[in-house]
This record gives C-alpha cells, structure tokens and sequence, in this order.
C-alpha cells in the first residue's frame, strides 16, 4: 500500500513538471518579424561598416538571434532595425 502512494505520488509530481516546464518554454520572449526590406537595406548599411558581409546562410536561424542580440548593443541599432535584419538573415538562409 504505501509503494502504491508513493509511486502515485511521483507520478504526480513528475506530471506536474512536465506540465509547468512547457509552460515555461512557452514564456520564451522571441522578437516579433521585421520588414524583410528594411532589413536588407539596414544590414547592408549597417553590418559594412566594421566588416564584409557574411552570407546569410553562413548560420543558423538560432545562431543569427544570438548573434543580432550582440550585435545590437555593439552596432548602436534601434530594437526595430535589429528585428528587420534578423528577419533578412533568416528568411535569407
């Protein structure tokens, strides 16, 4: 009997786990879509300044958030041009 309430009892609690952990990835905060267009013209202004152009697809989708979150702070860009850039690069590759 008491392995029966405390198996249950795990089951419960690794149910609840689950349960609030997707809620948790769903809290995730990924930027809104840029304007495709602007975009291309802001990496193209912007990104030229400190180095040549890289291709698109040199990244990952991922690896293109991560590398616009930095480039944001070091680039001087406003939230906007930033979200139109990673829009660039990710529908680019």
């Amino acid at each position: 009997m008491k392995l029966n309430i405390k198996k249950s009892a795990l089951i419960g609690l690794a149910v609840s786990s689950l349960a609030m952990s997707s809620t948790l990835l769903h809290a995730v905060d990924f930027p809104e879509k840029g304007d495709f267009i602007a975009g291309a013209k802001a990496w193209a202004d912007n990104c030229t300044r400190c180095h040549n152009l890289r291709d698109p697809k040199e990244l990952r989708d991922d690896q293109w958030l991560t590398t616009m979150f930095h480039m944001r702070v070091r680039g001087g860009l406003t939230g906007q041009e930033t979200r139109d850039i990673l829009t660039f690069l990710q529908q680019s590759n």
